[in-house]
């Protein structure tokens, strides 16, 4: 995935409060195992209203969401997160998350900032107005032209992943030298154990 080190630029003032994964993303999106393309049914109960925030051209192609209290409730599917960056948003910021959300939310990418709901209301009023919204995750802070300075807490191996551009499949492949001897020293102790072809100790084809 790639590295999320800032997100700068025009924030959608959504705001609303218990989204579950099912307005994130509908039941009949999930037939796919592909993460492209679901941006498209992203939120489709509300984009079917005229003159919704999303389809607003205000809010196209805007970086950053900013939800209600407790955002991503309801299933576990990864999809919601998928859609969500189909979109093109990089970081949402709310009151509060679903924890399952949050940490697909990381695992895809996305930064999932919490602030007070004061702080939340604020920078609604700056995204109303069409004015930029800057995070920075290195100094953990959201920022306006208007002198707003907000910080935000997030835990350090999540901000190591979001950093450095770290998936799951990433993160094991950081400890590829250890998982390679820790198998040629179980291979020379236990042989019998092994089957097939040992990938890291070189000797496939």
């Amino acid at each position: 995935m790639e590295p999320v080190s800032s997100v700068s630029g025009r924030a959608i003032p959504f705001g609303a409060k218990n989204v579950d994964t099912d307005i994130i993303i509908p039941a009949k999106w999930l037939k796919t195992i592909s993460r492209e393309g679901l941006g498209e049914g992203a939120f489709e109960s509300i984009r079917a209203e005229p003159g919704n925030i999303f389809d607003d051209p205000e809010s196209v192609g805007a970086p950053i969401l900013i939800a209600g209290d407790n955002f991503g409730c309801g299933s576990s599917r990864e999809h919601a997160a998928w859609a969500i960056l189909d979109l093109g948003i990089r970081a949402v910021i709310a009151p509060s998350y679903s924890d399952i959300f949050s940490g697909n939310a990381v695992k895809n990418g996305i930064l999932p900032i919490v602030l007070p709901q004061e702080a939340v209301d604020r920078l609604m009023e700056v995204a109303r107005d069409g004015e930029p919204i800057d995070i920075d995750l290195d100094t953990q802070t959201v920022t306006t032209p208007f002198q707003d300075r907000f910080t935000f807490d997030i835990d350090p191996f999540r901000k190591h992943c979001l950093m450095n551009g770290l998936d799951e499949v990433a993160l094991t492949l950081e400890r590829q030298q250890s998982i390679g001897q820790f198998e040629s020293r179980r291979a020379d102790a236990q042989g019998w154990l092994s089957t097939g072809t040992n990938i890291y100790r070189g000797d496939h084809a």
